[in-house]
């Protein structure tokens, strides 16, 4: 089993940024791929970046794509996420998620292991 631990999230006015922190332990060698996703009140878990483990390679949502940036760093098994022009509509839980899957994926089901989520408000 891999172990994620999300810190980072709180409440920031709009146009504002927060960094995300995700700290992964245990079985950390099965893992190809880490990702974030975010749930607000009432709405789907949705794929928000993803990272490849060793390769850097990332790939985002179009909803955030040229705002948030993705990047790991690998000797502390710590992965971040950059949120810049934060809006209202990104309010929401945000999950770090971990992959065995080499190949670049996007949904829920595909991911196999989950942090316990971090609180994102951004007021107007």
């Amino acid at each position: 089993q891999a172990q994620l631990v999300e810190s980072g999230g709180g409440l920031v006015q709009a146009g504002g940024s927060l960094r995300l922190s995700c700290a992964a332990s245990g079985r950390t060698f099965s893992i190809y791929g880490m990702g974030w996703f975010r749930q607000a009140p009432g709405k789907e878990r949705e794929f928000v970046a993803r990272i490849s483990w060793s390769g850097g390679s990332t790939y985002y949502a179009d909803s955030v794509k040229g705002r948030f940036t993705i990047s790991r760093d690998n000797a502390k098994n710590t992965v971040y996420l950059q949120m810049n022009s934060l809006k209202p509509e990104d309010t929401a839980v945000y999950y770090c998620a971990a992959t065995s899957t080499i190949a670049v994926v996007t949904t829920v089901g595909q991911y196999n292991y989950w942090g316990q989520g971090t609180q994102v408000t951004v007021s107007s």
